[in-house]
C-alpha cells in the first residue's frame, strides 16, 4: 500500500540521516548553526515569527529575515531581502516559517542555492518537499522549533560559546 511504502522511505531517510527526528542529532546539527535565514519573518511583535527571530538574535545567531512584502524594511535591527537568493554569503539553516503549502518552493529554491539545512517550524509540514531535499543529500528538521529545542537539548549558543571563553 502507498501508506507502508511512504513510511518505509521515511524510516530509510530517517536511517540515513537525512531527516533528523533525534534530539542528539539535532542537537549536533544545531551547534554548528551561527547564520538563519529566517523565511516568514514579521515585524508584528505578537507573531511567533518575530518571537522566534527576537530569541535567536539574543543568542547571538546571525538572522536574515526574508519576507518579499516586507524586502528593503528592517526587523529587529536586521535587513529584510525577498527571498533566498537575495542574502548575500552562505547560511547554515533555512528556517521556514510559512503556511505549509508554501514550503515547497522555498526548499526547492533552497536547494538550487546549495543551502545546507532545511528546518521547518512546528506545524509547518510537507513529506514531499522534505523528501526532495533528503533526496538531495540536504537535511531536514520538520516540526520543530529551535527556540524550544535550543534550551531544552542544551545546546551550545553563539553567546554562550562566547562566555565560556571569557
Amino acid at each position: 500500500s502507498t501508506i507502508t511504502a511512504d513510511h518505509r522511505q521515511e524510516e530509510r531517510m530517517i536511517q540515513q540521516g537525512r531527516l533528523l527526528t533525534s534530539d542528539a542529532k539535532i542537537k549536533t546539527v544545531l551547534a554548528g548553526v551561527r547564520r538563519i535565514a529566517l523565511c516568514g519573518a514579521s515585524d508584528r511583535p505578537d507573531r511567533p515569527s518575530h518571537q522566534v527571530m527576537a530569541a535567536l538574535l539574543h543568542w547571538g545567531y546571525e538572522v536574515v529575515p526574508v519576507n518579499p512584502r516586507l524586502a528593503g524594511a528592517n526587523i529587529l535591527g536586521q535587513p529584510v531581502v525577498g527571498q533566498l537568493a537575495d542574502i548575500d554569503g552562505p547560511v547554515d539553516m533555512v528556517d521556514l516559517f510559512i503556511n505549509s503549502a508554501r514550503v515547497g518552493a522555498l526548499v526547492d529554491e533552497a536547494l538550487v542555492l546549495g543551502q545546507p539545512l532545511i528546518w521547518m517550524q512546528q506545524g509547518v509540514i510537507d513529506e514531499a518537499a522534505a523528501k526532495r531535499a533528503v533526496t538531495a543529500g540536504c537535511p531536514v528538521v520538520m516540526d520543530r522549533c529551535p527556540k524550544i529545542d535550543i534550551p531544552m537539548l542544551g545546546v551550545q549558543t553563539p553567546t554562550s560559546v562566547i562566555q565560556s571563553e571569557l
